[in-house]
């Protein structure tokens, strides 16, 4: 490549495994930019490089560690570890920056490359774009290290136990989960080992699936996308509460002990409530997105928290939260910033937080979620084979302005491309059931007779 390719998307690169843009040849040029960037100032650096489970992750990972030491950066290798997990060993061994090789939620054929700041904040847009003229260029000679300067690689055994350790902190101290029992789907990802163990040591008793990959069964039926594993499982096993990780652990569906789902919206609601009565929620407000469910913003405004509503992606999350100092935000999709305690979403931490609230409340899940109204909401995501303006779409604008109409100040519609993959969701949210289903499907039947694959 000699002119700049845009690579980087709302969640880093992204891209199905051996195929442009997640190579090998672009994993070598991203490690080569990143340390051209980082020795920009004087001294040693390092960069810690974690991976969910994936079998493309082995040679995207030898990549990287290869570009980032032929440029003289130290490299530091965790292995198998949530994304959360990455950014809190990104800022305990004070890191020049940390990488995650994963495509979150994705199947196992996709994979991406993830990269933090040493705060453990995602990349600025900015920086993100001069990598790319970097890798663009692919002239690295200017900037090649003395001899013996080059990297090393180090890997970091205990990295899973220190953040074991971190995620337990972020529970009430004095307390444990001694009488709760868990039933804990951990997707065949990168908390296969972590979280189980996260919760034992707390004295759950706990029932585990997806803690068994295979390079290839990661998000295969099973983690957050498939709740009615945890829904199942929860009512057989008698167990107290469904916990439900993505590939990469960094987002968290739950099951109350009836099998009801308890998603990241609900989740958030409950949180939201309890750190304002104990005076730990900033501001008393929150920050979600446009997706957040109408019956949501309601119940928080309610109750006197304010709501603000961010683009759809962690990173605009994360970012509004900044900059209206708030500690709590997230995303229906499960991806929960408890900004006290983790600077990305955190799966694990965001369970520990709700267990606690069960536990020091004498409440179940069931009782807490009941509290929280939500409106009747249909989502129906649709394959496409490009992504043209969709106001240029007119059978399409037809379809959303007849769902307005009919929908009135009582509803809404929305529909976005997913910012990682070649799908276009249609999300319809009123008062009535099958209004809001009816519209949703005739809305999602549109998008794939104009653009569906």
């Amino acid at each position: 490549m000699s002119n700049p390719v845009k690579l980087f998307g709302t969640d880093g690169v992204r891209g199905r495994a051996n195929h442009f843009p997640m190579t090998v040849e672009i994993a070598l040029g991203l490690g080569k930019a990143m340390a051209k960037i980082l020795r920009r100032k004087e001294g040693k650096h390092r960069v810690v490089i974690g991976k969910d489970t994936r079998l493309s992750c082995y040679m995207f990972e030898n990549a990287l560690i290869a570009g980032l030491c032929s440029m003289g950066v130290d490299t530091l290798m965790v292995g198998p570890l949530p994304t959360p997990g990455v950014a809190f060993i990104t800022r305990a061994y004070r890191a020049d920056a940390g990488i995650v090789i994963s495509a979150s939620h994705n199947p196992y054929l996709d994979n991406g490359i993830k990269i933090f700041t040493s705060e453990g904040f995602k990349l600025p847009d900015l920086i993100e774009k001069e990598i790319e003229i970097l890798v663009a260029k692919n002239d690295f000679d200017d900037a090649l290290p003395d001899d013996f300067c080059v990297g090393r690689n180090t890997r970091i055994p205990d990295a899973g136990g220190r953040y074991i350790e971190f995620t337990k902190a972020t529970f009430p101290k004095g307390k444990t989960l001694q009488d709760m029992r868990i039933f804990l789907d951990c997707a065949n990802g990168a908390a296969h080992r972590v979280a189980p163990l996260a919760f034992w040591e707390l004295d759950a008793e706990v029932e585990v699936i997806g803690d068994d990959p295979d390079g290839f069964n990661i998000n295969a039926e099973c983690g957050s996308l498939y709740p009615e594993k945890i829904q199942k499982g929860v009512v057989k096993k008698k167990c107290d509460v469904g916990i439900a990780f993505d590939g990469d652990g960094d987002r968290v569906i739950m099951s109350d002990e009836k099998g009801n789902i308890v998603d990241g919206d609900t989740i958030l609601a409950i949180a939201a409530l309890e750190m304002k009565k104990q005076g730990r929620l900033n501001n008393n407000r929150v920050v979600t997105t446009t997706m957040t469910n109408l019956g949501v913003t309601r119940f928080l405004e309610g109750h006197g928290i304010e709501v603000i509503h961010s683009e759809i992606g962690d990173r605009y999350v994360i970012q509004d939260m900044l900059n209206y100092g708030a500690n709590l935000g997230g995303e229906q999709s499960g991806h929960l910033i408890f900004l006290d305690y983790n600077t990305t979403g955190d799966g694990i931490v965001a369970a520990l937080q709700i267990l606690s609230i069960m536990q020091t409340t004498g409440t179940t899940l069931s009782q807490l979620a009941s509290q929280v109204k939500k409106f009747p909401q249909a989502q129906i995501n649709t394959s496409v084979k490009e992504k043209p303006s969709l106001k240029t779409l007119k059978q399409l604008q037809k379809e959303i302005k007849n769902a307005e109409l009919s929908l009135g100040q009582e509803g809404r519609v929305l529909v976005r491309y997913s910012g990682t993959e070649n799908v276009c969701r249609t999300m319809v949210e009123g008062v009535h059931k099958k209004q809001v289903h009816e519209l949703a499907v005739a809305i999602s039947q549109s998008v794939k007779r104009e653009i569906g694959a």
